[in-house]
């Protein structure tokens, strides 16, 4: 199994290239960035965090929808590209942006490959997920990446200080949900088989060697029998260490940036195209961490593949994996029947292209996922798993949460 597994994840999980692919240019091209600039910041009241998570939107303009729509003026994308912080002891500021340098893409052909009409929620038919549990998987790159959120969403280390998941796995577009105020973001760590097993017996042999024997035998039976229970879970909780089971090392939340576009606070529903946030983590982290890519249209993915690991909800602490093919894409999201569940959005959706300078493969983040979503399509509700897509002006704003200018932003 371990095998069959490690030769998907080098042949068919990574590349799927056949040879009717091997011509085309699957690498990642750096690419002058529009130029966000912060204009002006304005203290807000502090959220009440009492907001219910809320995994799937009321309304989502669909791909007919989205064709329909006019091009965006650039007022009304700086508007949505402005954002909110919110702090670790609750305060909370709106940034206002102005957008240089930027040139409208053309609207993109929506991709149609034919995808059948799917009927259940999340998986779709055989379930073909992987679940990683050999730590030699879990604690090296890419999956070490992958982080669990204190309010049950997924997530991914973009720097040693910050992570990036969904908008509403913290805020439901009017407010901040239930448990963001004191937000923590779990990192893999294998636990150690054994550890602090031997520590409350030695004490317990100690105290009995003192001279334990004029206590009263029948709270010594309790006591005693209490003890032998705790070790029984203890000795549960180590086997399924040694079976792989991950734990998490919790870092507090130093502050959260949300898109404006998503924030809405009321005024009109919350814009699909902006499910992203930044947290910015208390305490630095060492491990490795993936990149932000720009996302490139599904003709630029090999097989038209995508891959992402999060924490689903049916599978407990368990990292879980899976890739699938691109269905439909417009400008901002991308729609897919990737096998998830809930637990998982937030999870980071990644590429493994060639680096033109080196010559060498590398995988960069290219999309946020967003969770399952039902969408009009010609007047007809249709599901699909959706995923946020990484464009130039995502990466740019992004870029300026991550290092609070634009100086450090000029390509992607």
């Amino acid at each position: 199994m371990e095998t069959l597994f490690w030769l998907i994840l080098s042949t068919l999980g990574w590349t799927l290239i056949d040879g009717s692919e091997m011509e085309r240019d699957f690498m990642w091209h750096l690419r002058k960035i529009p130029r966000l600039v912060s204009e002006r910041t304005f203290h807000l009241t502090s959220p009440t965090f009492e907001a219910d998570a809320k995994m799937v939107l009321n309304q989502t303009c669909g791909i007919e929808c989205q064709k329909e729509l006019p091009a965006p003026k650039l007022s009304d994308l700086e508007d949505s590209l402005s954002y909110e912080t919110v702090f670790e002891n609750g305060t909370r500021t709106l940034t206002r942006v102005k957008v240089q340098g930027w040139v409208p893409e053309p609207h993109q052909n929506l991709t149609a490959q034919g995808a059948p009409v799917r009927r259940k929620r999340q998986v779709y038919g055989t379930d073909s997920r992987f679940s990683i549990l050999d730590k030699r998987f879990l604690t090296n790159f890419p999956f070490n990446t992958a982080v669990k959120l204190s309010t049950g969403c997924s997530g991914i280390l973009i720097s040693p200080n910050h992570v990036l998941t969904a908008a509403h796995c913290v805020h439901d577009g009017n407010d901040y949900i239930k448990g963001s105020k004191k937000l923590r973001v779990g990192l893999l760590k294998m636990r150690n088989k054994g550890s602090g097993k031997k520590h409350r017996g030695s004490r317990r042999n100690r105290r009995e060697a003192r001279g334990g024997a004029g206590r009263e035998g029948s709270r010594e039976k309790l006591k005693e029998s209490a003890k032998a229970g705790r070790r029984r879970k203890e000795s549960a909780r180590g086997q399924r260490a040694a079976d792989g089971m991950p734990s998490f090392q919790w870092t507090r939340v130093k502050n959260i940036h949300i898109p404006k576009g998503w924030a809405r606070g009321g005024r009109g529903d919350a814009a699909l195209d902006y499910d992203y946030a930044l947290l910015e983590l208390k305490r630095a982290h060492k491990k490795k961490y993936m990149e932000l890519g720009i996302s490139p249209t599904v003709k630029k993915l090999p097989g038209g593949m995508i891959h992402f690991s999060g924490f689903d909800h049916d599978r407990a602490d368990q990292l879980v994996y899976r890739f699938c093919s691109v269905s439909e894409e417009s400008n901002d999201l991308l729609y897919q029947y990737c096998d998830a569940e809930s637990g998982s959005i937030g999870s980071g959706v990644y590429l493994r292209l060639k680096d033109p300078d080196k010559k060498r493969w590398k995988r960069k983040i290219i999309a946020v996922y967003s969770g399952h979503q039902w969408v009009d399509i010609n007047g007809v509700q249709k599901d699909y798993n959706v995923a946020v897509r990484i464009t130039p002006l995502k990466y740019a704003q992004i870029c300026l949460w991550m290092h609070g200018d634009d100086a450090s932003c000029t390509y992607g």
